[in-house]
């Protein structure tokens, strides 16, 4: 998060949701929540706060979580990571499936197309996207290298996309990634 306004209370709030049994445990360290964080610091222009949490890959927790981030956080965006392939305990997308509202498969679809540029595994992902209320969720892969990948494949909609929901206005560092917005008129 940017600090030029150190002791003010940025409006905008970004979840951050690291889904992973060990981690949650304290027997792996979290990297997917760190690199999501870092890159979003890296990419947004605007001041905001973080609300991160650590969770294992229990649906009833996930969804517990991002209904929390959503309706009592009021983060307009929440990123997961972990918890998208095809093993018995990733249940990431059918949790984010029962909390949102409107799924937008489109960040999935784009997500594997980029990804299957690097490894033929892509295939396996299994990761989505939808809205709540205000709040995007995207969720994302569990290595650092293939979360980056995949947000600068779908950050270019993601400020219009909060938009259209209500939520705060974002711009992005142009240098890393350009927002698309539609020309109106």
């Amino acid at each position: 998060m940017n600090n030029e306004n150190e002791g003010l209370i940025p409006l905008i709030r970004i979840g951050i949701l690291t889904i992973s049994d060990r981690a949650s445990r304290g027997e792996y360290e979290d990297l997917g929540g760190p690199a999501i964080h870092d890159y979003l610091n890296r990419v947004i222009v605007e001041d905001w706060a973080e609300v991160a949490a650590v969770v294992p890959d229990e649906r009833a927790v996930i969804e517990e979580t991002l209904t929390k981030f959503c309706d009592v956080e009021g983060c307009c965006l929440v990123v997961t990571t972990g918890g998208t392939g095809p093993a018995a305990r990733d249940v990431t997308p059918e949790a984010t499936e029962a909390v949102v509202e409107k799924v937008l498969p489109g960040f999935g679809e784009m997500m594997r197309q980029v990804s299957l540029q690097y490894v033929p595994t892509a295939i396996l992902s299994r990761q989505t996207a939808g809205t709540r209320g205000h709040c995007l969720i995207i969720n994302l892969p569990g290595k650092p290298k293939a979360i980056a990948e995949c947000l600068d494949a779908v950050m270019p909609a993601v400020p219009y996309c909060i938009d259209l929901i209500g939520g705060p206005y974002l711009t992005t560092h142009e240098t890393f990634v350009k927002a698309f917005r539609p020309k109106s008129g």
